[in-house]
């Protein structure tokens, strides 16, 4: 590592200098690899991949605290039993019930307001919730190999973009800040939002149903509804990012696809067949295919900015 050094948190290796190369190949004019500026485009997945998923997705833990907060209001949520478990912060429950139960309790705290109302409580909930085992906010727990990648690629006039199965506006509230990724490209699940006037004013109501899933094969979907242009570069960690990293790296010229294998127990999880995050198809694809795999504990000397120099 040199006192020049973009990626300072990556250990010398393999893996890093797959992206070292990739970069300087797709920006050396004149090269056989060279794209140009407007075509340099990066997709990033977010959980996971850009912040920790576990003990259970940050949005979710969103959902439960907004459940126990509007309980008192809904004293018929106790004969409910999945929001009976969703209240008692049980996932193991409220994920036995699929993505339509984990759709249920989303809408219900998720809808029912303005736009801008839904972005003060997450702005609000994001300022003060703490994770479960490291004690700080969850925009702490923020993967800072991920961010030093995010800003080496923009110094070289990538256009880096979110790509997730999260709700596109609660990621929009801090993915600014956090990543450097403005509201704009930003693409995530999003529900049906309604223009109204109320009392002469103009506004979008959140209605509680599904407008959008962005996930699995919904990725490329999404990308290309957003973007218009098939992405050189893509960065996931899960079978959810397996159709996202298959469209990218298809495309002609020179391609890159990542995945984060979370490897480190001690200083973040270790996991593979969680049903949060499970690679299990993508990792054998990526051998396959010749992505570049992250081993968490040996490729990063740093996993948050957080923890101590090594």
């Amino acid at each position: 590592m040199t006192c020049n050094d973009p990626l300072p948190s990556w250990n010398r290796g393999s893996t890093k200098e797959s992206i070292l190369e990739f970069v300087r190949g797709v920006t050396t004019a004149g090269g056989p690899d060279f794209v140009r500026p407007e075509e340099r485009i990066a997709v990033f997945d977010n959980d996971g991949t850009l912040w920790s998923e576990q003990p259970f997705y940050f949005q979710l833990a969103f959902v439960f605290d907004r459940m126990k907060a509007l309980a008192p209001a809904h004293p018929e949520w106790k004969d409910n039993p999945l929001f009976t478990a969703a209240l008692a912060g049980d996932m193991k429950t409220v994920a036995a019930g699929g993505a339509k139960g984990l759709l249920e309790v989303a809408m219900i705290t998720h809808a029912g307001m303005t736009t801008e109302e839904f972005a003060k409580i997450a702005a609000d909930w994001i300022a003060g919730a703490k994770h479960p085992k490291f004690a700080c906010c969850y925009t702490d727990v923020i993967f800072q190999p991920m961010v030093e990648l995010l800003a080496y690629l923009r110094a070289n006039l990538f256009k880096t973009f979110i790509v997730s199965g999260g709700g596109v506006e609660f990621m929009r509230v801090f993915a600014e800040k956090v990543y450097g990724i403005p509201p704009e490209q930003v693409i995530g699940s999003s529900i049906v939002t309604k223009f109204e006037m109320v009392d002469g004013v103009p506004m979008l109501m959140r209605l509680p149903e599904l407008d959008f899933m962005d996930d699995t094969v919904g990725k490329p979907v999404g990308i290309n509804r957003h973007i218009g242009r098939r992405p050189i570069a893509a960065f996931g960690n899960s079978d959810g990012d397996l159709q996202m990293l298959q469209w990218t790296t298809a495309g002609k010229g020179s391609r890159f696809g990542l995945l984060v294998h979370h490897t480190d127990a001690v200083r973040e999880y270790a996991y593979d067949t969680s049903p949060l995050g499970k690679l299990e198809v993508a990792l054998t694809e990526a051998a396959a295919r010749g992505w570049t795999v992250v081993d968490m504990k040996n490729d990063w000397n740093r996993v948050f900015a957080f923890d101590a120099d090594e």
